[in-house]
């Protein structure tokens, strides 16, 4: 009989193949299978509570912890997670787990730099710490997951200028936390692809930041579309307005989008033509590689500093299949 971890490769290879996406949802490897026998707690510190992506990340680390317990290792998930973002309730949360003596952490950062002290505070007293999703690349964790934020918006203006074909006009930029460095990275990206492909994407007039809910972010597109008629297309670098159905009502296409995530509530958008693609994060594996990471970490096992994940896309060609393909996943 498999192993749990084995399941989970062998069917995530499977899943890649119908999905015709070879390579684009590779496994980042897995850890060794030769494991001490050991009982960790693991704290996990999202951005969110209330941002739908992070729920997920903690599934994976769920489940993680019960595929690591048929191999005789012990995992309990301590989730430290803020209602809404908030980067000095992270911290709280970070000397937290270090005063209770946790076996490692790892963080999303609602604002890297203002979190770097404290991991540094963590490491200092001996507790691994690793980022995912977003990072604090000058602090002292040993690891980062998730994708190359700068490439994430780079390709998300390439599919947004795909999909516009011949049409030139103005690009908003829905970008969640200003503070937030993945975020921003992604936002960067955005401006330097639009720069090259004939956009002229205007920092300061063309992008627009939101409190990071469906709510404020569905409200903050509608805003500017009201406001901003010659608007032509949306280059989202979150998918925060997809996870409410507000923005169902808009016309598909006569404004284009293109939007990072996909995950069940955003898949209407794709089949009523209104978003024209989706770029899936892996953020169950956020949570599921955290723990993987964090148990190699403690088991003397390298660890790579960089971990980087693709994206893969979702239109309406691959729809059904993405969709079954998170029901298999436990969406």
């Amino acid at each position: 009989m498999m192993q749990g971890w084995q399941r989970r490769i062998t069917w995530l290879a499977g899943a890649v193949a119908a999905l015709c996406m070879a390579g684009a949802w590779a496994q980042d490897g897995a850890t060794s299978p030769t494991l001490k026998p050991a009982r960790y707690r693991f704290g996990l510190v999202a951005k969110s509570q209330l941002n739908p992506v992070f729920q997920d990340a903690l599934k994976g680390a769920q489940a993680a912890a019960r595929d690591y317990k048929e191999r005789g290792v012990e995992i309990t998930i301590d989730w430290r997670t803020p209602n809404e973002e908030d980067a000095q309730k992270q911290a709280d949360a970070i000397e937290q787990l270090a005063n209770a003596g946790v076996d490692g952490i790892s963080v999303s950062c609602s604002d890297g730099a203002r979190l770097t002290n404290a991991i540094n505070d963590a490491v200092a007293r001996g507790i691994p710490v690793m980022c995912f999703d977003s990072d604090a690349p000058q602090s002292k964790r040993f690891a980062y997951f998730g994708v190359d934020d700068v490439r994430t918006g780079e390709r998300v203006m390439e599919e947004l200028a795909a999909a516009l074909g011949d049409r030139k006009g103005r690009i908003a930029v829905l970008a969640g936390n200003q503070t937030a460095p993945n975020l921003q990275a992604r936002v960067r990206g955005v401006i330097q692809k639009g720069k090259e492909l004939g956009f002229n994407i205007n920092p300061a007039k063309d992008v627009f930041y939101h409190k990071e809910t469906p709510q404020d972010a569905a409200a903050k597109v509608e805003e500017v579309m009201n406001n901003n008629p010659d608007i032509v297309g949306w280059a989202m670098v979150g998918g925060w307005s997809l996870f409410t159905d507000a923005l169902l009502k808009l016309e598909p296409g006569k404004v284009k989008i293109v939007s990072v995530d996909a995950l069940p509530a955003q898949l209407p958008y794709v089949d009523a033509g209104v978003v024209d693609m989706l770029l899936a994060q892996r953020v169950f594996d956020w949570g599921y590689r955290s723990v993987e990471l964090l148990v190699a970490k403690a088991q003397g096992q390298p660890v790579p500093e960089k971990n980087i994940s693709e994206l893969v896309p979702v239109t309406k060609s691959n729809l059904k299949q993405w969709a079954r393909t998170l029901k298999e996943w436990g969406f």
